[in-house]
């Protein structure tokens, strides 16, 4: 699995961070080709995993990842990691007196971690055991002679499919994270709970007050070891939470990055879930103001900053949650959630992870941020509507004039007709042979898109139909995203195990084996829409006098000069948005020029 390629840091930044990180993860890993006699895929996996050894002289292929969460958010997963034997390390200790031992009994695991402890303990060599093989790929990066077992255990596969229901025991991302992590991956700041009423990272002060000292120190030491054994550094991926006091720390370690690698790719996506548990009218201010602070201060910070939810807006009462017609997700579950997140993600970041016409994070984000709009939007068809044997212009004439994907970034709808700035749209899961029509000759096109002789072309007509003045950018992807145990099976009785629509389907039915795999389609955009959504955003934030509704926001800093001057700098950056308008505008706000 090695040569050269453009290799991207990955960095999660708090709780739902973490889950959409481990589902996307999780999906990355269930891609991963271990044969060497099998042909390399589209997309190029080094760009974001590493090959190691263990202290044993083990092969280990590992994500280049930090994550970054609070005390008490790991349960059953240690720190360090199960790669490295690091439980007898010698550490000091000069106490000699009395000793008092509280032992506390460990969490319990879900039947899905159960089954990867019995991998880990029994081995892959051994007599395959078919109850065990849906996770079995799992391990195979740490296991000596792993890569001899691979391919009975992918042929078993295709025979057994187990699927879990983990709904009512995930409590934490690490309740189902598939794949081993490197001892150096998993940062945890002490001085904050996840759970519990007291000692919260609630507020955007708190974070941006973390990143100094050990934190800090931690942070860089992190950093410089994965980034020095890159060749070819293209950048930073960035999930980071926007709601609460994370936003602040993304903040800080956005400008971190900006100042010490300059010239490199950093692209922010601002995760916020729907809901929060033990929320309150005054939580729920807090995670307005972090949201504003956090997407000004990111964008700042970052070549390309996105907000990501499912939320329908960014302030105290949103609209109701983005629905998918073939998804029967519940959005106020965070497992469920964040696994349709990260779908998404997998084809939104697939430009600079192919192996060949590869566009760089730089050059993704070039071709989006023009005149300072540093903020776009996400757009998804979560999984693409297209039916079992048709063709991509078949699937696409369907939506006649309703365009096929939801908004992933809260961004309000625009009535006044589509025009975007420039947009990058990306189709993954939809083989070749399907990406055209098959017209015999002598037959009428039922639409000009049935002309079109590569996929390519059929989807850029079909979305210049749409934009007819916007630059575009088109990839597509013939593998879809593989959904593999334990990812949610939320998706509609009506699509087969590819994820394509099937005209009879039999709800329940034991001999329909569950979606294995899902075609996707994204559209990264800078648009008028994102002006609105900012604009929106900063007037509910400066209509409140938080010296007086809410004055412990301001308890950790910033002072509420500070804020004020935030929020005019919120308004600027949505005035780039308005059409034929730059940063430059100083013109009084009109939400009719969006």
């Amino acid at each position: 699995m090695s040569g050269a390629c453009r290799e991207v840091v990955t960095l999660q930044l708090g709780h739902y961070s973490n889950f959409i990180g481990t589902h996307w993860w999780n999906l990355q890993d269930a891609g991963l080709v271990y044969d060497a006699d099998v042909p390399a895929g589209e997309l190029q996996s080094d760009v974001l995993f590493r090959e190691g050894l263990t202290l044993a002289g083990h092969v280990t292929y590992t994500p280049r990842l930090i994550a970054v969460d609070l005390k008490g958010s790991l349960q059953t997963l240690r720190k360090e990691g199960s790669l490295y034997d690091t439980e007898n390390e010698n550490s000091a200790f000069t106490w000699d007196g009395q000793i008092m031992t509280h032992q506390e009994s460990p969490p319990s695991k879900n039947p899905f971690l159960q089954e990867l402890d019995n991998l880990d303990t029994g081995g892959l060599l051994a007599e395959p055991d078919f109850t065990h093989l849906t996770s079995a790929v799992d391990n195979c990066s740490a296991v000596p002679g792993a890569s001899v077992a691979v391919e009975t255990i992918n042929s078993s596969l295709e025979r057994i499919q187990k699927s879990y229901r983990l709904e009512g025991s995930v409590r934490v991302w690490s309740d189902f994270l598939r794949l081993h992590l490197h001892p150096r991956t998993i940062s945890v700041i002490n001085q904050y709970n996840h759970d519990g009423e007291s000692d919260r990272l609630e507020v955007f002060g708190q974070g941006e007050a973390l990143l100094q000292g050990q934190v800090l120190e931690d942070l860089e030491d992190r950093l410089h070891f994965f980034i020095e054994e890159c060749d070819y550094l293209q950048g930073f991926q960035v999930l980071c939470d926007l709601t609460d006091g994370f936003s602040g720390l993304g903040s800080k370690v956005t400008e971190y990055l900006q100042d010490s690698y300059g010239g490199r790719g950093i692209l922010t996506w601002g995760v916020a879930p729907v809901n929060h548990p033990d929320t309150s009218s005054m939580k729920d201010l807090y995670h307005m103001m972090n949201c504003a602070l956090g997407t000004l201060q990111m964008a700042n910070h970052s070549s390309l900053f996105c907000p990501l939810t499912l939320r329908g807006g960014l302030c105290r009462r949103p609209p109701p949650p983005t629905a998918f017609p073939l998804l029967n997700y519940d959005p106020l579950l965070w497992y469920h959630s964040s696994s349709v997140l990260a779908l998404a993600l997998d084809a939104l970041t697939v430009s600079y992870r192919l192996r060949d016409c590869s566009a760089t994070m730089w050059q993704l984000s070039d071709a989006l941020t023009a005149s300072g709009r540093k903020v776009v939007s996400a757009y998804g068809s979560v999984p693409f509507p297209m039916m079992l044997g048709g063709c991509l212009p078949d699937a696409l004439d369907a939506f006649s004039d309703v365009l096929p994907w939801r908004s992933l970034s809260a961004c309000p709808e625009i009535s006044d007709g589509r025009f975007c700035f420039s947009q990058s749209v990306t189709l993954k899961g939809v083989d070749e042979q399907s990406l055209v029509s098959r017209l015999l000759p002598g037959m009428e096109a039922p639409s000009p898109l049935h002309y079109e002789r590569s996929g390519e072309d059929v989807l850029s007509a079909y979305i210049r139909s749409h934009y007819p003045s916007s630059p575009l950018a088109v990839q597509l992807v013939s593998s879809g995203s593989k959904v593999t145990p334990p990812f949610p099976q939320i998706f509609n009785p009506s699509l087969s195990p590819q994820g394509f629509l099937q005209s009879h389907s039999t709800p329940g039915s034991p001999s329909c084996p569950p979606v294995s795999c899902l075609p996707v389609l994204t559209s990264l955009q800078s648009s008028p829409a994102v002006g609105l959504q900012l604009s929106e955003l900063q007037k509910a934030c400066a209509a409140l006098d938080l010296r007086r509704v809410a004055p412990s926001f301001l308890t950790h800093g910033p002072e509420h000069a500070e804020v004020s001057e935030y929020l005019e700098q919120l308004r600027s950056l949505a005035h780039c948005y308005r059409q034929s308008h730059s940063c430059s505008s100083s013109e009084e706000d009109d939400d009719d020029e969006y």
